[in-house]
Order: C-alpha cells, then sequence, then structure tokens
C-alpha cells in the first residue's frame, strides 16, 4: 500500500508535455522536396517460402539476447565479463538451433508487398491504382509536444509529395508451421527450445524485413540500384528510405494494419492474419510500409492534444471515444 502511495504521488507531480494545437503543428510541418522515383515494378508482389539460408545472413542478433534478460550490444556481449558465458552458451544453441531448423524445414517464411501510386493529404497518405482510384488511406499523427526553435513538428506525411509520389507496403512472416515443432517441445517439456525456436522465428522475420527492404530499394523499386551495404550496415539503417511500422513511435496507430493486410490481401498471399486487437498471426511477423524520401527518418509522436484526437477519429471513421481507445498512449 505504502509503493502504490509513493507511485501516486510521484504520477500527480509529473509535469504534462507542452503541447501547441494541430493547427500549429501543422503550420510547421517540415517543408521537404525532391523528385520521386518511379518504381520498376508496380502492384502487389509475392514472394513464397523464402530461403531461410538466405534470411539467417541478414539476422540482427542483438535483441535476441534480450529474450534470455542478458544485456550487452552484440558483439561485445561475447566478451563481457558478467554474461558473456551465458551469452556464449545461448548464442551456440541458437546457431545450432538455426542450422538445424534450416536443414530440416521446421518453419517456413512467406513475404508480400505493394508499390502504389500515392499523393500527400494533410497528414494523410492515399494509395492509389494505376488510374488514380484510392485504394487505402494511411492516416498520420503529427507531433505536438513543443518543439526547438527551427525544429518542425512531424509527421510520416512529410516525406510524401502531394502528387505523383509512390510509396509501398509490405507484409512477411517466419512464423509458418512453427506450430506443429512448438507442440512437439511442449509435450516434452522443453521450454528451453520451445522458447529458442520462438526467439529464432522473431530473428527470422526480422531478417526477411531487411531482406525484403533491401530487395526492394535495389531491385523492384530500384531507387537506390546501386546500394551495397554488409549486414552491420543494414542494422545500422545506412540505406536511403524507411520503413515505419505500425504499433511503433512514428506510427504508433495499430489500427492501420487492418487496411494494410486488405491492400495486400495478406491473408491469401502470406498465410498472414490479424487478431481483433490487431495482434499479427503467426506471432514471427514485421508489416509496414516503404517510404523512399532521402530525407525521411523515424521519429516519436510522442503525445497529442483533444484535437487531433477528434480531428483523427474524423478521418478515420473512429468515433472520438473508440479512437480515444486506440490512441490512449497518446492522450
Amino acid at each position: 500500500a505504502a509503493d502504490y502511495e509513493k507511485v501516486r504521488a510521484q504520477h500527480a507531480n509529473k509535469k504534462g508535455v507542452a503541447l501547441v494545437s494541430l493547427a500549429a503543428a501543422r503550420a510547421n510541418a517540415a517543408k521537404l522536396s525532391y523528385a520521386p522515383v518511379k518504381p520498376k515494378q508496380l502492384g502487389v508482389t509475392v514472394l513464397k517460402d523464402l530461403d531461410l539460408a538466405v534470411l539467417a545472413e541478414y539476422i540482427d542478433w542483438g535483441p535476441f539476447f534480450q529474450t534470455w534478460d542478458l544485456a550487452g550490444s552484440y558483439p561485445k556481449i561475447l566478451e563481457d565479463a558478467v554474461v558473456g558465458e551465458a551469452a556464449r552458451n545461448v548464442f551456440a544453441d541458437a546457431k545450432a538451433m538455426l542450422q538445424q531448423l534450416i536443414a530440416e524445414k521446421w518453419i517456413s517464411a512467406n513475404a508480400v508487398f505493394g508499390l502504389f501510386p500515392v499523393r500527400r493529404r494533410v497528414d494523410d497518405i492515399d494509395f492509389l491504382d494505376e488510374t488514380g482510384k484510392v485504394k487505402m488511406t494511411w492516416h498520420g499523427l503529427r507531433q505536438q509536444q513543443e518543439r526547438p526553435d527551427g525544429k518542425p513538428q512531424q509527421c510520416l506525411a512529410d516525406f510524401v509529395a502531394e502528387e505523383n509520389d509512390y510509396a509501398g507496403a509490405f507484409a512477411v512472416t517466419a512464423g509458418i508451421g512453427i506450430d506443429a515443432k512448438l507442440a512437439e517441445f511442449e509435450a516434452q517439456h522443453d521450454d528451453y527450445h520451445s522458447i529458442m525456436l520462438k526467439s529464432l522465428a522473431d530473428r527470422l522475420a526480422e531478417a526477411a524485413a531487411e531482406w525484403l527492404h533491401a530487395e526492394v530499394r535495389r531491385n523492384y523499386w530500384g531507387y537506390a540500384a546501386d546500394e551495397a551495404l554488409d549486414t552491420t550496415a543494414l542494422v545500422a539503417e545506412k540505406y536511403v528510405g524507411i520503413r515505419p511500422a505500425p504499433g511503433y513511435p512514428a506510427c504508433p496507430d495499430h489500427t492501420v494494419k487492418g487496411a494494410l493486410f486488405d491492400l495486400l490481401d495478406a491473408p491469401a498471399n502470406a498465410g498472414m492474419t490479424l487478431t481483433e486487437s490487431y495482434a499479427m498471426m503467426p506471432t514471427a511477423a514485421v508489416a509496414g510500409f516503404y517510404l523512399a524520401h532521402p530525407d525521411a527518418h523515424y521519429f516519436a509522436v510522442t503525445k497529442i492534444g483533444r484535437d487531433q484526437l477528434e480531428d483523427w477519429a474524423q478521418r478515420t471513421g473512429f468515433d472520438v471515444a473508440t479512437a480515444g481507445r486506440w490512441l490512449a498512449p497518446l492522450l
């Protein structure tokens, strides 16, 4: 009781985030211009049963160790004085299982992506077919926290031109077929290998997103045809463009996954579905958008005001109460 009283007192003493009006934030939007590159291939592309051995080369092992509550950056963690031995042991087990799951095809990976003409309408991005008809609209959220002089209140839509631009959407999973193998481990009461497989599937899904984005930049879209980056550079996001994912700080709206999955027909094309709360199934999955603007970068929307909540509700078609539930962490 005393602990909770202390927490309540600390919360009550917190200063609120200073916000500007939505109109003022929009007036302070980033003014960016560039020459859009038309993709070599427009429309939806389906890639099933990806080569897991290829994806393995794109794995970012850093987050893997967090699964086991081992703190430190990879590869330095392997030589850490405190957790190094544990990290080396679990890493060796992971490498062994990775080889086995690839050789025995415990799981498979699918991907679907689309490249489309787009246009910006204030904070929204319309995805169009080749006749100019709107296929879906991505309703953006804009920063409203006070910013230092010269710094804009950002929205992902700022990285798209008002007309004659292009953007993409993607969904990948490396969890196809995983349930059968997990059931084997569960029957053996083998929690360690169950957690290990889930963790590797997650790493392979992220690797699939990394590999696919590189393929899109170099080949399908082609705006970075001469790109030559190794895994370290890819993990460090040294490439041009970004792939914001719903639920992350720059795009905290999970509900847009519904429109994204419809746009790509992800259930039929990738074997991926959404729960009522917009969680992706299989859970080893990544979905998001492609923006190619050379100045595109990630940021955090943090908090929004009542005016933006009401504006977003009107744009999305939600009533304000429902919109408030979906955006609750931002209010």
